[in-house]
């Protein structure tokens, strides 16, 4: 997705990531992906030239999550290291604390794109699994009450549903 990295747009690419990962079924990944998408889209805010606008891609991968952001200012990002008490300059050391692997690399003469990965969990269904199958518990004959004439129903319970499809 092409925006504007304001701060009002950040807020909205942090939950549209969300979603995209809740519809992959990727929750666990969910924190880690949303702070490594707002730095990046911090930095572009704060530092590139000539102007703000970006590309966001989040990709899905067998055994990882890729986001990256691209914008139109050439100079690749630095980590710096931040006096203690800097209440700035800690983004790219967080994104990579907590990712797999980032980095950044030139796009093109007028541009570059930064990125950070994240593991997927080992435990996740294919897409194509099909769902589990429900498991019926079988109840021997004996245990449904014989219907009959002359049975006071008020007293009865009733009798469980019986199906006419032989099988």
């Amino acid at each position: 997705m092409e925006l504007q990295a304001l701060p009002s747009r950040i807020g909205q690419v942090r939950r549209i990531v969300s979603a995209q990962l809740r519809y992959w079924h990727l929750d666990p990944l969910i924190d880690r992906a949303v702070l490594g998408v707002t730095e990046l889209l911090t930095n572009v805010h704060l530092h590139a030239r000539p102007d703000k606008t970006c590309t966001v891609r989040i990709e899905l991968l067998p055994d990882r999550v890729t986001v990256s952001v691209r914008d139109h200012d050439p100079r690749l990002p630095v980590v710096d290291d931040a006096d203690p008490l800097a209440t700035r300059g800690r983004g790219l050391s967080m994104v990579a604390a907590m990712s797999e692997s980032w980095g950044a690399r030139p796009d093109g003469e007028s541009g570059k794109v930064v990125w950070f990965t994240l593991s997927t969990p080992a435990h996740l269904p294919s897409r194509s699994a099909r769902p589990p199958r429900r498991v019926v518990e079988e109840v021997p004959a004996d245990a449904f009450a014989p219907a009959g004439r002359g049975a006071d129903p008020r007293g009865a319970r009733p009798a469980p549903a019986r199906s006419a499809v032989a099988g």
